[in-house]
């Protein structure tokens, strides 16, 4: 419990720096035990533009479990087309509190190896 509470925290601290407009939206990523989820939020109306996850039917049938980093480099590739197909190139990265390795970095690194820029 006390690591969920450190990581409300410096999510919180993050959240005041970190604003996403429908110009240039917030990727943010959210890490469970066996899935990985990410999506573009515009903060000024509240809206989610785009989302994604392991738990999707495209990346299922990539990937047999959803919460290795194999998982995280199936899910910012395909996230990074479905963004791009959207109209979002220019993004910034919120990872929510999560430290920056393993299923995030490696997310967050093919995203931008894909052409999301952050």
């Amino acid at each position: 419990m006390k690591k969920v509470k450190g990581r409300i925290r410096r999510h919180k601290i993050l959240r005041k720096k970190i604003m996403g407009t429908s110009a240039k939206p917030r990727l943010c990523v959210f890490r469970s035990g066996k899935n990985l989820y990410a999506q573009l939020i515009d903060d000024i109306k509240g809206h989610t533009l785009f989302s994604a996850s392991t738990n999707g039917k495209t990346i299922k049938n990539k990937v047999r479990y959803g919460g290795n980093v194999k998982a995280a480099a199936i899910l910012g590739e395909e996230f990074a087309k479905g963004a791009q197909e959207k109209g979002f190139a220019k993004i910034t990265f919120d990872r929510a509190g999560y430290l920056f390795h393993g299923r995030v970095k490696a997310f967050a690194e093919s995203a931008r190896k894909n052409g999301l820029i952050f």
